[in-house]
């Protein structure tokens, strides 16, 4: 009886382990989000601006902001900010231009 209990509590201490994702995995949605995201990007020299913001996987997105130059001869090379709305489950990249308010 010792034994299974042994087993029984052996199980639950290492079941969230198991569920957990390693640190490689998350490197490498990290990478497909950053290059799924500049690819989307409508800015030359576009980089990434900060980390991640990760959303709990009911929504299943996550968030990037985007520095870049406008590419329009009339932006006179002007920086700008995109947000990038990346969906995991898809593995796809949606940008809009972000200006943040400020008062």
């Amino acid at each position: 009886m010792k034994r299974i209990s042994l087993i029984l509590i052996s199980c639950a201490l290492f079941s969230g382990l198991v569920q957990a994702s390693s640190s490689q995995a998350w490197n490498e949605h990290r990478q497909q989000m950053l290059k799924a995201c500049l690819a989307a990007s409508q800015f030359k020299n576009a980089h990434a601006r900060g980390k991640p913001a990760e959303f709990d996987d009911q929504s299943g997105m996550s968030a990037l902001l985007i520095e870049g130059v406008y590419p329009q001869k009339h932006m006179k090379q002007r920086t700008g900010t995109e947000l990038c709305l990346y969906d995991r489950k898809q593995q796809r990249a949606y940008v809009s231009e972000w200006s943040p308010q400020t008062k």
